[in-house]
């Protein structure tokens, strides 16, 4: 089985100095290729290393991270588009979190519509992140229909319902990660329901580890671990999980 780990952050200083061990790990797990988001210019060149190190392994993706986002985020961006010779597969991570409270939620909103009209521009898919926002997410959304954007919701957490009303705007995956293995976490009643041809696997590691690790840091070779639960749910083997998502993951990312 070959498996597509669509968000993880090897980058982290959670891997620093152990960067090599956790991508030949991931490897012997089935994990032939992993994604990188962008965050900002603290981690951007540590990532893009990476990605140089591993060509056909890790793949970049470019864009600045909601909770980066503050009265300088066009010089941050500004950074961020001299990087555009690297081929990022996905203008991400990128998005909306009102978590930590709204206080740069107009530029965080901004933001977010000149990085999707960016990906339309480069016929890039996005991946986002969204949180505690979706209401503001959904009307951004609506105001950039006529862009065609395709993409994902990366760490999907949200309803069945969330993910229909998704669904109305076009050619949109859902990721789904170690959530999904949570005791208490409602994601499983959705993920009963979402299609397979719909769902991409992440691990967003190093966090969101899987049950039964969960307490310890996330890395790619937890991936199949997300998968089972998945094919668990929907009442399939493992290897239709595989296949499936991976064939997602490729035509998503153009892979």
């Amino acid at each position: 089985m070959q498996f597509i780990d669509t968000h993880t952050h090897l980058s982290d200083r959670a891997f620093f100095g152990e960067e090599d061990s956790v991508i030949h790990r991931a490897l012997r797990a089935g994990v032939e290729i992993m994604l990188q988001p962008d965050v900002d210019s603290t981690e951007r060149d540590a990532m893009l290393a990476l990605c140089r190190q591993y060509p056909g392994i890790l793949k970049p993706m470019l864009g600045l991270y909601p909770g980066s986002v503050k009265e300088d985020w066009r010089d941050e961006m500004n950074l961020m588009m001299q990087h555009l010779d690297v081929k990022p597969v996905a203008i991400g991570e990128i998005g909306l979190d009102y978590h930590y409270g709204a206080e740069f939620a107009a530029e965080q909103k901004e933001a977010f519509r000149t990085q999707l009209e960016l990906a339309a521009r480069l016929g890039l898919p996005v991946n986002i992140h969204l949180r505690e926002a979706t209401d503001d997410f959904f009307q951004i959304l609506d105001d950039c229909k006529h862009l065609g954007l395709v993409g994902n919701l990366h760490a999907f957490s949200g309803s069945y319902e969330t993910f229909c009303r998704l669904g109305k705007y076009g050619d949109w995956y859902v990721g789904i990660g170690g959530v999904v293995t949570f005791k208490k976490a409602s994601l499983a009643e959705a993920v009963k329901k979402i299609p397979l041809d719909r769902i991409v696997l992440e691990t967003d590691s190093p966090y969101l580890t899987p049950v039964p690790y969960r307490g310890k840091r996330n890395d790619s070779s937890y991936l199949p671990v997300i998968a089972e639960k998945i094919a668990s749910l929907q009442g399939v083997d493992i290897e239709r999980v595989a296949e499936q998502t991976t064939l997602n993951a490729k035509t998503l990312f153009n892979l």
